[in-house]
């Protein structure tokens, strides 16, 4: 069985709280040994960090996400670096910029963004970028900071974007969309691109594959997007299980198994 990555799961989110144990347990078995579950929200913090200690294999980060910009605080970003130093966390994140969700202030966006880079850089640490409807202006906001690695979750970017990202050290994160048939664009990225900058995720518990359409997302699934990443480059799925995973570790560190 190949031995997996999850490099982006929200296995604090309560849609696990009446099965986390099984969800983990059926990751387990499908070979998904390592999961990075990043936040989303200050209120959120000391549950993911719980949840982390409980359970090998589990890693936090910590961070601002765009979409839940109405229950955030200057405050809050004040207290990132504070739980850095303290929790020492594998990434910062998953923050960044959403341009296509209505009423989401793009000035205040930009504001909690640029932040995190900073705090990222001044920690040395990757940072996990959400960008939807915004890829252009997150590649050119790394350029201009500089000093930055990480990952672009769930990409929905261009191929053209695909290769700015390589070219700054930055790897994509690819999901459950990959396994739509629709997704052509995303099918000739994943097929063509260098395999050092993959990384395979599931996002639970949203964007489910096609054949959970409509379903709760799970770590356990991500072995379907590895067939399918697999599948488009024509290659072995346990070399390209191999292969993210040790992308994922390169990026985020080797989380225990």
């Amino acid at each position: 069985m190949a031995v997996l990555f999850d490099s982006h799961c929200h296995l604090d989110a309560e849609e696990f709280d009446g099965d986390r144990a099984d969800v983990i347990a059926r990751a387990r078995a499908a070979g998904v040994t390592r999961q990075l579950l990043p936040a989303v929200e200050f209120a959120t913090w000391p549950k993911l960090r719980d949840i982390c200690r409980i359970e090998p294999g589990l890693s936090p980060a910590y961070g601002l996400h765009p979409m839940y910009l109405s229950r955030h605080l200057p405050s809050h970003l004040e207290a990132l670096p504070e739980w850095i130093e303290r929790e020492r966390p594998c990434a910062v994140g998953e923050f960044g910029l959403d341009f296509f969700v209505d009423g989401l202030d793009a000035e205040t966006q930009r504001l909690y963004f640029l932040r995190q880079l900073e705090i990222a850089r001044e920690f040395d640490l990757p940072v996990v970028l959400h960008a939807r409807r915004a890829v252009e202006e997150v590649i050119a906001s790394l350029r201009r900071i500089g000093g930055l690695r990480g990952v672009v979750h769930s990409y929905s970017g261009s191929e053209e974007q695909a290769r700015q990202l390589f070219g700054l050290g930055f790897s994509i994160g690819i999901g459950g969309p990959l396994t739509y048939d629709r997704a052509q664009r995303l099918h000739r990225i994943v097929a063509s691109m260098p395999l050092e900058f993959l990384l395979l995720e599931t996002d639970s518990p949203d964007q489910p594959g096609s054949a959970q359409r409509g379903q709760r997302n799970e770590p356990a699934h991500l072995a379907e997007v590895l067939a399918k990443a697999a599948q488009l480059r024509g290659a072995s799925e346990e070399s390209v299980a191999e292969a993210t995973a040790l992308n994922a570790e390169r990026l985020f560190g080797r989380l225990g198994a």
